[in-house]
């Protein structure tokens, strides 16, 4: 009687998971030995989905523990790892674990990029695993019991899980196994049969008769829920509808024979008759319509050896009213069953191999937090340096400090050989030459990278639209042009960020073009830079004065302010602080994370004194600055004024301007350089981004494509075609009637197939020969039907009779089909229903004469008019 459903598992396709997973790893992780250790650990979870997917699994608990700690990880990773179509593209395809196929098509499947697709479908595993396992304990011990009602739980549990889950997780139409309303019903099946276990349980363990008669009365009621669910929907298979309606007729059996058992320790003797009457009318209908699913025979036993004692006591000594089924009180119920809750980890051996990887929110968070860092550590730099260029500029306007260096007026002042020197030694013109130069090469191999990407996307969103519009609705996937949203925003960036580039690079190259002569006078000798500049003694006359002290003292506190800025900037370039334990803190005690409130108050902590610094550092310059300015406002009020000293200041002016423009543009050159080669990285990473999204595109494009294809073949290659009208009237040409009673369901889902009805013997026309006088007397014919109208003798010239008076072809077949049979004759096949016989137009159409019956009158041999002619009857009517 313990015949219990058991699930079966889904099939997986293999999959690779260490090599995306790897390639992200190296993509967002430096180098180093935690970049090693993380891909070791993707290679060890790939071989642990081979483990337990790649091959067919034993109904054990060794099996179970397997799928189990594969699901456990791939919980583990989810927030570690961002799977979808457009990052981490691992594309999962399942089968149906119901759909049969077919021999062209195949079975049904269903391949996403999706890691809570994945998920879905090992829970999926991990429940019809149970199942299995639970159908093949042994049920005559407490041990074999207790494991059997623990995974009938857990493949509930399991099975809810997904019903709650499984839309969201996969944001389309899943296959009919996964659907909510299966999975829901298997979690009913399952809680059914784990209570149906306690039953037996407590039938073993002899407990009272009415906690037993609840129990049963229980499970009866969950194999009924279950049988109505599934009643109207084919999702399971159909061995399983007979399996829940026996049960549940068989529950109910025993809880009426449990409570008759309560009703005679009560001295209710014609209650107890009752509840045995209806339990046997329950197990009969068992016997009689699933006999081939379940065994019912020793509870009919039972029931009915206690039913015919129950009877034989009441009518001999109690005479106690046997009340009607419908006055007898109904039965408790008691649930010692609940699906066990879907609670990670669910084994208990689970260690996370990516334990040390931190999750991809706390990664996010800590992106955020640098770019935080870097916006405030440049804006800082770029006061800073702004402000230098500002004093440069300045100092260079006044001709400081050559003005007050400049003593005999024939000679190079020493601040103006000391940049010649510089410049010389930095390589002089011929730097920002090949910087230069080196900058368009750097450029184009930038665009062509970014075209390269966007061309990949082009051909595969190309390749989409045209399929989508030879397929339509059945080309079923997430479409490219919405798929590469984030990839086209990301190119577009790039592309602006390329623009905003060759914009920067054409102003450094007008800069250039504007102080390249004096930059080269600069690159010059001694000698030839003291003859390039004019001779003249402007300030011979104000050498040891208080004003010429007041500058070089000032200038000496300007150079100051410049040392201390750049130390002030080295040190905030070298001020590094990971946020990662912060934000794990956080995400463990709150569950999320609030990133821009932990960042800005650890930016504040961490940078406030520096950005501090900077600003009195810009505050003392422009107090410097303007001391300087009104100081050599009195320089140039006691300085002798001439054309030639005037000339002299000029080109002095503009040798420093030109050194000034010169180590800011070999900055600006050598920045630029350094961009042009970090955003090639990062453009050889969106091109290996984009070739894998295309790569995984086309393979789900391949299968797609294989799927359509064996679902094309799967379907019938021309419509129906409508059967003529002789071939669906009666004898009589009518129709029969409708029956007003409805057509009654089959015994079972699984009846076996029923041979055909024997045909009924051939009608022999009188008319067609003189048989009923040529005939033996211990032959008699065969009485013609009343129905039958005569033949019409056709006449010459008169027109072919009316379709509703040309009798109609009779329902069975025109004359006996198998020998045995009385009146068989073996007789070719009429000439208008075969088209492959060869030469049928000339051949006769004659019966052959060894097979006939005796007594029985020659076959005539009628006129055979091609199709679509009427066709006559094969037996003249009488």
């Amino acid at each position: 009687m313990t015949n219990f459903i058991s699930v079966q598992l889904k099939k997986a396709s293999e999959v690779d998971l260490a090599k995306p997973l790897c390639k992200f790893i190296q993509q967002s992780y430096p180098g180093g030995d935690a970049q090693a250790e993380h891909c070791r650990a993707a290679e060890e979870l790939s071989k642990l989905r081979k483990s337990a997917l790649g091959r067919p699994l034993d109904k054990h608990e060794s099996a179970l523990e397997t799928l189990l700690r594969y699901y456990d990880q791939l919980c583990s990773i989810e927030p570690k790892f961002p799977f979808s179509e457009n990052q981490v593209c691992v594309t999962f395809t399942w089968k149906d674990a119901f759909d049969k196929g077919s021999l062209f098509g195949g079975s049904a499947k269903l391949a996403l990029a999706s890691l809570g697709y994945e998920k879905t479908c090992v829970l999926f595993n991990c429940g019809a695993l149970a199942s299995q396992i639970a159908a093949e304990q042994n049920l005559d011990n407490d041990e074999g019991l207790k494991a059997a009602a623990k995974h009938y739980q857990f493949a509930s549990g399991a099975f809810q899980h997904i019903k709650d889950t499984v839309l969201s997780a996969l944001n389309r139409e899943p296959t009919v196994d996964i659907s909510p309303d299966t999975v829901g019903t298997l979690s009913l099946i399952m809680l059914a049969q784990a209570q149906e276990v306690f039953f037996l349980k407590a039938t073993r363990d002899k407990m009272k008769d009415g906690i037993i008669a609840k129990l049963a009365n229980q499970a009866a009621d969950y194999y009924g829920d279950a049988y109505k669910q599934c009643q109207y929907k084919d999702t399971l298979p159909k061995e399983v509808f007979p399996v829940l309606a026996a049960k549940h007729c068989i529950m109910q059996a025993n809880a009426e024979y449990h409570q008759s058992v309560l009703a005679k320790q009560q001295k209710k003797f014609g209650e107890e008759i009752g509840r045995l009457q209806h339990a046997a009318d329950l197990v009969k209908t068992v016997a009689s319509r699933y006999d081939e699913y379940i065994n019912v025979k020793d509870l009919v036993d039972k029931i009915n050896r206690a039913l015919t004692a129950a009877k034989k006591d009441n009518d001999f000594i109690y005479h106690d009213r046997v009340p009607d089924l419908k006055d007898l009180e109904s039965i408790g119920k008691a649930s010692l069953v609940k699906s066990t809750p879907v609670v990670v980890p669910l084994s208990q051996k689970f260690t996370d191999l990516f334990e040390k990887m931190v999750p991809l929110q706390v990664q996010q968070s800590v992106s955020v937090y640098n770019q935080r860092k870097a916006d405030l550590v440049n804006r800082s730099i770029a006061q800073m340096r702004e402000a230098t260029n500002l004093a440069n500029g300045v100092l260079a306007s006044l001709n400081l400090p050559a003005a007050i260096e400049d003593v005999s007026g024939d000679t190079v002042p020493q601040s103006i050989l000391n940049k010649s020197k510089s410049v010389i030694e930095q390589g002089g013109i011929q730097t920002v030459d090949q910087l230069i130069k080196d900058l368009p090469e750097l450029l184009q191999r930038n665009k062509e990278i970014l075209d390269e990407s966007l061309r990949l996307l082009d051909e595969e969103e190309n390749t989409d639209n045209d399929l989508r519009t030879k397929f339509k609705e059945r080309w079923q996937r997430t479409p490219s042009n919405e798929l590469y949203k984030p990839l086209r925003t990301e190119g577009a960036n790039y592309h602006n960020i390329l623009n905003k580039a060759v914009q920067a690079d054409g102003q450094v190259k007008e800069r250039y073009q504007s102080h390249r002569d004096t930059i080269a006078l600069l690159c010059k000798p001694e000698s030839e830079l003291n003859a390039a500049i004019p001779s003249a003694n402007p300030a011979k006359t104000l050498q040891g004065s208080e004003v010429v002290n007041v500058l070089r003292t000032l200038l000496a506190n300007l150079d100051e302010v410049k040392k201390d800025r750049e130390q002030l900037e080295n040190d905030l370039k070298s001020v590094n602080f990971d946020m990662t334990s912060k934000f794990l803190t956080a995400l463990a005690q709150d569950g999320a994370i609030n990133e821009e409130a932990i960042s800005l108050a650890e930016l504040d902590r961490i940078y406030g004194s520096y950005t501090q610094k900077v600003q009195e550092s810009l505050k003392t310059q422009e107090e410097i600055l303007k001391n300087i300015q009104n100081a050599h406002q009195d320089f140039s009020k006691m300085k002798q004024s001439n054309n030639e000293s005037n000339l002299r200041e000029e080109v002095l002016k503009n040798l420093a301007v030109a050194n000034d423009n010169f180590v800011e543009l070999v900055a600006n050159l050598k920045e630029g350089t350094k961009f042009y080669n970090e955003l090639t990285e990062i453009l050889l990473k969106f091109q290996n981004k984009c070739s894998d999204i295309v790569f995984a595109r086309k393979t789900e494009r391949d299968e797609l494509l294989k799927d359509l294809q064996q679902s094309i073949a799967r379907e019938p290659s021309a419509p129906s075609i409508p059967l003529p009208t002789y071939q669906t009237t009666s004898a009589g040409g009518t129709k029969p009637a409708a029956s007003s009673t409805p057509t009654p369901a089959p015994r079972t889902m699984g009846t076996k197939p029923q041979p055909p009805a024997r045909p009924p013997p051939p009608v022999i026309s009188a008319a067609s020969s003189s048989s009923s006088a040529s005939a033996p007397s211990g032959t008699a014919a065969a009485p013609a039907p009343a129905a039958a109208a005569p033949a019409p003798t056709p006449t010459p010239g008169a027109s072919a009779p009316a379709a509703s008076t040309a009798p109609s072809q009779a329902q069975g077949p025109p004359y006996p089909t198998y020998p045995g049979y009385p009146g068989y004759c073996q007789m070719p096949m009429p000439m208008a229903y075969n088209p492959y016989m060869y030469g049928q137009y000339n051949l006769p159409y004659a019966p052959s004469p060894v097979f006939q019956n005796p007594g029985q009158a020659p076959y005539p041999a009628p006129q055979q008019p091609g199709y679509p002619f009427t066709q006559q009857p094969f037996y003249p009517q009488q």
